[in-house]
């Protein structure tokens, strides 16, 4: 005998064994589940069931008994016939490329949602479903710290990814958002290693700037950072030049600094969470070992690559020991590091601001450029600039309910 297939909706307020009710009457006509989804938006339900019956009696009976029980539980029942053509079009789909598109800022407005999504509909890619990742947020409290976060899954196929990305980026830049897009593949759900820059994204500062002005010769070197910083000029070059204007100053100065890092927002909760999780992570960076170890035991960092500083006599002689660590140097230990874990690479995450970070961002399966400057934004994978980084979870899928049950 044939069979029917029907699209049950429901909507309501929820409660519990709702669920349980429906199916158990689907149950005991030997009907079979299709497909099934299920949203909560402010304790309201909107459950769907895609299901297949036996055609005839059992066909009417099973949803004049779905009728009745929706009535019993208070909430509204609806019935769309679906021919077998439909759902067999609807089967093929299933193997359409599959994304992700996060979007972060301290708050998501209705114009920033309908922007991002006119460019995903304009490509003709269909939003399978949305999630929020961050908690809900209070009208009348003041948040300490806002965030928000929503995820799109989108399926489809992406004709050219260029322009799309051109196009978020366009977005992010006119409306203050961050759009992130990755392929929905295995790696994306199972990321492994996280390496980050250190100054101006660990931490909120440069270091080798903070030490020269109390070197006295502040402008001097905080004029080739920036140059260095925008690629204007080579990163060996100006790490060098850099160094020669350190000579003299004391150790003891080291330790002042160190103590007193800015570390980022939501860094101390990202690697926390990192950690938690099995995460290994790793600081590559062209400043100081020195302040890469003392972050390794203030946030429990499994690596550390940076330059190493000559001290002699208790000063420091304005050389350096060992190669440079530079751009091509950080994508080089961001490999080594997934070999020696038996990480696939697209397992890797890099976090820098910086040009010299480039490199590590783009070898990496999710480069994230964090505060960046322009050129940086402009040349990685995807960018945070709106919230803290602690923003990193959201593009891993992670909700706050995941984080807040470790703090």
């Amino acid at each position: 005998m044939a069979n029917d297939i029907f699209l049950l909706n429901i909507s309501g307020q929820d409660k519990p064994g709702l669920t349980a009710g429906l199916t158990s009457v689907l149950a005991d006509y030997g009907g079979k589940v299709l497909d099934i989804g299920q949203a909560n938006i402010h304790d309201t339900l909107s459950l769907g069931m895609l299901f297949e019956i036996e055609s005839g009696e059992k066909s009417s009976a099973v949803q004049k008994d779905l009728l009745f029980k929706a009535y019993e539980l208070g909430i509204t029942a609806k019935f769309k016939p679906i021919s077998l053509e439909d759902y067999e079009h609807w089967v093929t789909l299933q193997g359409k490329d599959r994304y992700i598109v996060t979007i972060l800022g301290e708050k998501l407005s209705a114009y920033q949602i309908t922007e991002v999504t006119k460019v995903i509909s304009d490509k003709n890619l269909n939003i399978d479903a949305i999630k929020r990742l961050t908690g809900r947020l209070s009208l009348v409290k003041e948040e300490e710290y806002p965030r928000a976060s929503i995820e799109l899954s989108i399926r489809g196929k992406i004709e050219n990814k260029v322009e799309l990305t051109e196009q978020f980026l366009q977005i992010s830049h006119d409306l203050d958002v961050d759009i992130a897009f990755q392929e929905d593949n295995i790696y994306r759900r199972n990321r492994r290693l996280v390496c980050f820059d250190m100054d101006s994204t660990l931490i909120q500062t440069e270091v080798i700037d903070e030490l020269a002005e109390l070197a006295g010769v502040g402008s001097e070197v905080k004029a080739i950072t920036e140059a260095a910083m925008q690629g204007e000029i080579d990163f060996n070059e100006s790490f060098e030049r850099r160094m020669k204007l350190l000579k003299g100053l004391s150790e003891d100065v080291l330790h002042d600094v160190a103590v007193n890092l800015p570390i980022t927002k939501g860094a101390r909760r990202l690697i926390d969470t990192l950690k938690s999780y099995g995460f290994k992570t790793a600081i590559l960076s062209g400043g100081f070992t020195y302040f890469g170890h003392y972050l390794q035991k203030e946030l429990g960092i499994d690596y550390v690559y940076a330059n190493q500083l000559e001290i002699k006599n208790g000063v420091l002689t304005g050389n350096y020991l060992g190669e440079i660590v530079n751009g091509a140097k950080k994508a080089e230990y961001l490999k080594e590091i997934a070999l020696q874990e038996g990480i696939d690479i697209n397992q890797t995450i890099a976090v820098g601001d910086g040009a010299n970070d480039l490199e590590m961002l783009n070898v990496a399966g999710l480069g994230i450029a964090f505060h960046a400057k322009p050129t940086v934004k402009d040349n990685a994978q995807n960018s945070i600039s709106s919230i803290g980084l602690d923003g990193v979870l959201y593009l891993l899928g992670y909700h706050d309910r995941h984080i807040d049950l470790l703090e």
